[in-house]
C-alpha cells in the first residue's frame, strides 16, 4: 500500500536563468538560458514525494492566472490530489527568478503572493485526508501561523510531522515543538538555533521535547540527525553537480516517505540522500526529481 503523505505548502513558478557567474551588485552579466518550471518548496516536495511512489495530497494556494494553469497541470501529470488547492482571486500565483552558475550554485528572490493567503480553513478543509495520512510536510513559504496550525491540526490527529524550515525563518518555540523532525541546512539551523555553535549543539538546542530530531543536511557531506541523546551522521551519493535547485526538496520527499514506509532513521535519511543526490543531477526543481528506480539503484552502489 503506498505511503500516504499531505504537503503543506507552496507553489512558485520558477523563473530560471543560467550564466557563467552569478552578478556583482550593480553588474550586468550575460545568461546562456532561461526557462520557465513549476517550483514552490510544497509543490517540488509532493511532485518528488509522488514520483517515489507516494500517494500525496496537496494543501495551498494559486492565483487565477496562467502560472496557476501550469501548476495543476503538472500535479494532474504526477497524480498528486489537488482538491484542497484553492484558486484565490485577489492574489498572483507565487514567483521565484533563480540564477544558477556554471558551478551549479544559485540565487532566488520569491515573491510569494497567494502562498502567503492560506487561512486556518484551508487546513480545516483537509482535516480528515490529514488524519489519514502516514506523514505531513510543512515548510516556510507560506504564513507562519498557518505552518503552526498544520503541525497542529496534524499532530491532535497523531500524525507524524516534518518541518521544513526553509527559507530561513525565526519560529515561535511552540511552533518548533509541534515538529516531530525538523529537516533544516546549515544556515537555516544558525537561523532558528541563533548559535553558531557546533552542528550537533545547534541542532540539539531547537530540541523542546521527547521523541523529537533534527535531521540537517549537510549538502556533498550528507546529513546529521541529532535526538536528545544520540547523533549520527548518513554519507552522500557522490555525483556529478549540475544545479542544486530543489535539492532541499527533494531530501525532504525522500525522509517523509522513507518514514511513511517504516524504514529506520538511518535508512529514511540514506533514501533521502539518494533522492537528493540524483535531483543534482538535472538542471531545474520539480523537473529535475527522480523516479523510485533511479532511487533503488543508486542505493543498490553503496
Amino acid at each position: 500500500m503506498a505511503a500516504k503523505i499531505v504537503i503543506v505548502g507552496s507553489f512558485n513558478m520558477d523563473l530560471t536563468a543560467y550564466m557563467e557567474r552569478l552578478p556583482r551588485p550593480g553588474e550586468t552579466v550575460n545568461g546562456r538560458k532561461f526557462v520557465t518550471g513549476p517550483g514552490g518548496k510544497g509543490s517540488n516536495q509532493a511532485v518528488a514525494a509522488a514520483r517515489l511512489g507516494a500517494e500525496v495530497t496537496f494543501v495551498g494556494r494559486v492565483g487565477q492566472d496562467v502560472f496557476a494553469e501550469q501548476a495543476f497541470n503538472i500535479w494532474r501529470q504526477e497524480g498528486i490530489h489537488t482538491d484542497y488547492v484553492i484558486r484565490d482571486a485577489n492574489q498572483a500565483t507565487g514567483v521565484a527568478p533563480i540564477w544558477v552558475d556554471d558551478a551549479g550554485e544559485n540565487s532566488i528572490v520569491v515573491v510569494l503572493g497567494a502562498n502567503l493567503a492560506m487561512s486556518q480553513a484551508d487546513i480545516d478543509a483537509a482535516a480528515e485526508v490529514i488524519a489519514q495520512a502516514d506523514v505531513l510536510i510543512t515548510q516556510l513559504e507560506i504564513n507562519y501561523d498557518i505552518v503552526g496550525y498544520a503541525l497542529k491540526v496534524a499532530k491532535q490527529k497523531g500524525i507524524r510531522t516534518i518541518l521544513n524550515p526553509a527559507p530561513a525563518g525565526h519560529l515561535p518555540p511552540d511552533v518548533v515543538a509541534l515538529a516531530d523532525f525538523m529537516t533544516p541546512n546549515e544556515t537555516e539551523l544558525e537561523s532558528l538555533s541563533g548559535q553558531s555553535g557546533s552542528v550537533e549543539s545547534n541542532a540539539r538546542s531547537l530540541l523542546t521535547r521527547e521523541g523529537q530530531t533534527v535531521v540537517v543536511t549537510l549538502g556533498a557531506q550528507g546529513a546529521q540527525w541529532v535526538s536528545k541523546d544520540a547523533a549520527n551522521q548518513i554519507p552522500a551519493f557522490k555525483v556529478q553537480v549540475v544545479d542544486t535547485t530543489g535539492a532541499g526538496d527533494a531530501f525532504n520527499a525522500g525522509f517523509a516517505v522513507g518514514l511513511a514506509e517504516g524504514k529506520s532513521l538511518d535508512e529514511a535519511i540514506a533514501f533521502a540522500n539518494a533522492t537528493a543526490a540524483l535531483c543534482v543531477t538535472r538542471p531545474g526543481t520539480a523537473p529535475s526529481m527522480p523516479r523510485r528506480d533511479e532511487v533503488e539503484a543508486l542505493l543498490k552502489t553503496r
